[in-house]
């Protein structure tokens, strides 16, 4: 019997390499459709039907071309976002982009926990309760175990994501209403700009590019690993934006006829999924999913302030480190972590905080994206350096997403 020859691209000692190196873009675009994304995307198909739709496709590339540039970066330089940003910008610009940055992860963990807390009291669990529980897992997770091992968590988390794409299948969308609002786009409306900046901002954060870069590092990943990360990264921005087109199909099949709906609460959009699979069923697989996300979420959040804190002070530090090998790392972890912990507890959920959340992030995309693109122009070697047609398209494509982001949250912020 003829021995079976795989082709040299797939050959054993490169699919072991490949299945090492996925994780990081996975995990991180798992992160990004977390409590906030799926909120707005509620609450888009709840108040516009498909009219976001087509921006979640459209935002894929975008996504991959972002990350992929912190990859080039991570793996080019050894060396995180906010030492790069140090290195090259001064310590003004470096304060002021960790500055954003903390800000935006505090937001986020509010709308996580916040999240987290409304899944709870779907089944009765105290606000207080619920978030102890999260926050204390978290923190032992972090504390004794490796990079690996916290990637393999986040990612069982993020698996419970998919629920989303089986919800949006039953609630069996009308292909006539899709067809008639996908190319709908109201850009006058100052309600309908609000979400628009919400949803670029629930996509393209400051702490995904701040994680990415620095989780790559962590890793111990090199320029050998580039082809798998790229494809980790794609893979990940695809199945990103698949369940938040998912989370706003099934909003905007749930909803369909009763335009202008606005949803404040976690067990309020949870009763409308489960119109969808019934009370029972709907109630806990939109709970998985909401969960699986603000997981895998709350942990990146945290990881990215605390490496970029980290950066900013000269510190090299690496899950890899026990606590007191690096006390600083894992105190900025805990600390940031209470706080949006003690602050849910008293103070109330809504899903307004999420879309703020994700607006604020939209606001700040000149400032990320402008750094992004002037790093890959300037530190990255010759063979890998941003440049040419491809540097321009790229440029074109940051300012429009940028002003895009600022001008719709500004003016939805305004006039909404």
């Amino acid at each position: 019997m003829s021995q079976l020859v795989l082709p040299q691209w797939l050959s054993a000692g490169r699919l072991r390499r490949l299945a090492a190196t996925l994780g990081p873009g996975l995990v991180v675009m798992l992160a990004d459709t977390d409590a906030g994304s799926v909120l707005t995307a509620a609450q888009s198909g709840a108040q516009w039907g498909y009219r976001l739709l087509l921006l979640q496709f459209l935002i894929i590339p975008l996504l991959f071309i972002v990350q992929e540039l912190t990859v080039r970066l991570a793996l080019s330089t050894g060396k995180g976002y906010s030492e790069l940003i140090l290195q090259r910008f001064g310590r003004c610009w470096a304060q002021l982009s960790c500055a954003a940055l903390v800000a935006s992860c505090f937001g986020a963990l509010l709308t996580e926990m916040s999240g987290l807390a409304g899944v709870g009291q779907l089944y009765g669990v105290p606000v207080w309760q619920s978030v102890a529980l999260v926050a204390g897992l978290i923190l032992l997770m972090v504390c004794s175990g490796s990079y690996r091992a916290v990637e393999r968590v986040a990612m069982l988390f993020g698996v419970a994501e998919l629920a989303f794409l089986y919800m949006a299948w039953q609630a069996r969308p009308d292909l006539q209403h899709i067809r008639q609002q996908a190319l709908d786009m109201p850009l006058h409306d100052a309600s309908y700009l609000y979400l628009l900046a919400a949803n670029l901002g629930s996509s393209v954060m400051p702490w995904t590019v701040f994680y990415q870069q620095s989780a790559l590092i962590d890793k111990g990943l090199d320029l050998r690993d580039l082809r798998a990360a790229r494809l980790d990264t794609m893979l990940g921005a695809v199945l990103c934006q698949l369940v938040t087109a998912a989370v706003l199909i099934a909003a905007a099949a749930v909803f369909a006829g009763h335009g202008g709906v606005v949803l404040d609460t976690v067990p309020e959009l949870a009763d409308a999924f489960g119109r969808v699979l019934g009370p029972l069923a709907g109630r806990l697989l939109f709970a998985l999913a909401l969960s699986g996300g603000a997981l895998v979420a709350t942990i990146v959040v945290c990881l990215s302030a605390a490496w970029a804190l980290g950066e900013m002070r000269g510190t090299r530090h690496s899950l890899e480190q026990h606590p007191l090998q690096a006390p600083w790392f894992y105190g900025a972890f805990a600390l940031l972590l209470l706080a949006a912990a003690l602050t849910v507890v008293f103070s109330h959920s809504l899903v307004r905080l999420s879309i703020a959340t994700a607006v604020l992030n939209a606001v700040l995309l000149p400032l990320v994206l402008g750094f992004l693109f002037w790093l890959a122009r300037s530190e990255l070697p010759a063979g890998l350096r941003l440049q040419g047609r491809y540097a321009v398209a790229v440029g074109i494509l940051f300012l429009l997403t940028g002003g895009l982001g600022l001008y719709a949250g500004v003016t939805g912020a305004l006039h909404g």
